[in-house]
């Protein structure tokens, strides 16, 4: 089947999914999660053969890690799928509504976006998130993962496809996008056939999409998430936030990447700081004030600061005061998720209103930003564009909306 054939069923599928009632909607994805339950162990024995022809090619182990799956990572999926079917359908939503003195009535109400490509690489739990997102929200989805996870995406889209015909809706609501890069082009290039792409990936993924694409995009951004200890800040908070943003799992675009830290706390914090994450195994990359605190420090390189390692690393600086803090993030910051750790509410007031990010937290992990975390039960992933959508997109963000208006015979003078 070419990719156009597959758009050209999506489409179709896409118009049954619009009209549909949230009952059957639901009442499918829990057959798919039945099925991927079902399917868990192909699902796990595909994923092992994708992670050891990853290790064989010199994969980088950030990368591995976001590919592997484990029994845990495919029971979340399942959950993830079930809590899906729990949560509000968005579709037929009413925005808002108003009477104009004419009489005539009024309505703004969401609809599917129809069909929904996604470009993304690794990370096959994508593969079950996506699918359920846009299932539940009247979309059908085109999924192009990357050859990396060629063989856990079959299974588990095989799995889904099951579902949906277990219930009775159409299979082509999901289907997998194989292929050389070609037919990525080709998904970039079929305005008319798919009605928006989502990338979902590293930064050299998101800019050819970006750059590339006669499709409508909606951009998920990368994480060059910084921390900012206050002068105020209770160190032993600051501590396990900063650890468990950095160490918990550093291969996600939510996880601390650079660590900023006021001088009039530093004598106190770095200290404790460098030790814990050197216990952690992270190599600490500093500007010469961090790196008089511990002969472990690596000198960092100014364009360190602009990286997302997604790995046990991090880069780390002293400032002077808030406002320096406020402008290296502002230079330096992707606009995914900016922290700061303070005991002192004028400061977190100016840190949320200063910094310009999809999230902004005070006093907490960055690594609760994340859809299921939000209540959302998955997400597409992180936008940090500012149109459409911000931040994690879920049901609502895979909605657009549009115009009912009911009259009496109205005409307009």
């Amino acid at each position: 089947m070419t990719f156009a054939d597959q758009a050209t069923a999506a489409q179709v599928a896409s118009r049954a999914l619009a009209v549909l009632p949230r009952a059957p909607k639901d009442a499918a994805l829990h057959a798919m999660a039945d099925a991927l339950a079902a399917a868990s162990g192909p699902v796990l024995a595909a994923n092992a053969d994708d992670v050891a022809a990853a290790r064989a090619a010199g994969t980088q182990e950030w990368m591995v890690d976001r590919l592997a799956l484990t029994p845990s990572r495919v029971d979340g999926m399942v959950a993830g799928l079930r809590s899906l079917a729990g949560l509000p359908d968005p579709v037929g939503d009413v925005v808002r509504g108003w009477t104009n003195p004419n009489g005539v009535r009024v309505r703004q109400v969401r609809v599917p976006l129809g069909v929904v490509g996604i470009i993304y690489e690794a990370r096959p739990n994508v593969t079950a998130d996506a699918a359920g997102i846009c299932l539940k929200s009247g979309n059908a989805a085109l999924l192009r993962g990357s050859s990396s996870a060629l063989a856990s995406n079959r299974a588990i889209v095989a799995a889904l496809r099951e579902g949906l015909a277990a219930s009775g809706l159409p299979e082509d609501a999901v289907q997998l996008v194989e292929g050389d890069r070609s037919v990525t082009g080709e998904m970039m290039a079929a305005r008319g056939l798919v009605d928006v792409l989502v990338p979902r990936g590293g930064a050299g993924l998101i800019n050819a999409v970006v750059d590339g694409s006669k499709v409508p995009v909606i951009e998920t951004g990368t994480g060059n998430c910084h921390l900012f200890v206050d002068a105020s800040a209770d160190i032993d908070m600051a501590l396990a936030i900063m650890l468990n943003a950095k160490v918990q799992r550093p291969s996600v675009c939510n996880a601390l990447e650079t660590l900023v830290v006021h001088a009039d706390i530093a004598p106190a914090f770095l200290p404790r700081a460098l030790a814990a994450l050197a216990g952690a195994g992270v190599t600490v990359h500093g500007t010469p004030e961090v790196c008089a605190y511990s002969a472990d420090v690596v000198a960092a390189g100014p364009e360190e600061f602009d990286e997302e390692y997604l790995s046990l690393d991090l880069a780390a600086l002293v400032v002077a005061s808030l406002d320096e803090a406020i402008a290296h993030i502002r230079v330096h910051s992707t606009g995914h998720s900016e922290t700061i750790v303070t005991s002192d509410r004028r400061a977190a007031d100016r840190f949320t209103a200063e910094v310009d990010a999809a999230a902004v937290l005070v006093n907490a992990s960055s690594r609760f930003v994340d859809g299921g975390e939000f209540g959302f039960g998955a997400e597409i992933g992180i936008s940090t564009q500012k149109l459409h959508a911000r931040g994690p997109m879920a049901l609502p963000e895979m909605t657009s909306t549009k115009y009912i208006l009911d009259g009496d015979g109205q005409t307009r003078a």
